[in-house]
């Protein structure tokens, strides 16, 4: 393989890091916007087991407030406490898989850096 042929397959390893990194801290980014909204909905399922049966709850609608069981908004709440969890969990791996893939295209990139370099060093000594 000659140096043209090197510097390119660098140039295509480093911009796949490019896009892992993007990629990365894409998902990050929506790691904490379900952090935020599982805090969010904890504090929400908090105040729900507080309120006893005679008080009265209410959903917002988009305009407009509607009367909902108490029960079935406990039950509302959980389900998206867990949903909002196993998803925090799907994408903690995410990032994970993109960390190790990013790790790789490093090794890769810093491989062909030191090959190409050893290859312009044989050719300056010629």
């Amino acid at each position: 393989m000659g140096p043209g042929a090197l510097q390119k397959k660098l140039e295509e390893e480093v911009e796949a890091y490019k896009k892992i990194q993007k990629d990365i801290s894409k998902t990050s980014g929506l790691r904490t916007q379900l952090d935020v909204q599982l805090n969010e909905n904890k504090v929400v399922k908090e105040e729900l087991d507080l309120i006893n049966e005679e008080n009265v709850v209410y959903k917002l609608i988009g305009p407009a407030l509607i009367r909902q069981d108490l029960e079935e908004a406990r039950q509302n709440v959980s389900k998206r406490v867990d949903y909002i969890q196993q998803e925090i969990k799907r994408h903690g791996n995410t990032i994970e898989k993109l960390e190790k893939e990013a790790e790789a295209k490093r090794e890769n990139i810093a491989k062909h850096q030191q090959q190409l370099q050893q290859m312009m060093m044989k050719q300056a000594a010629k």
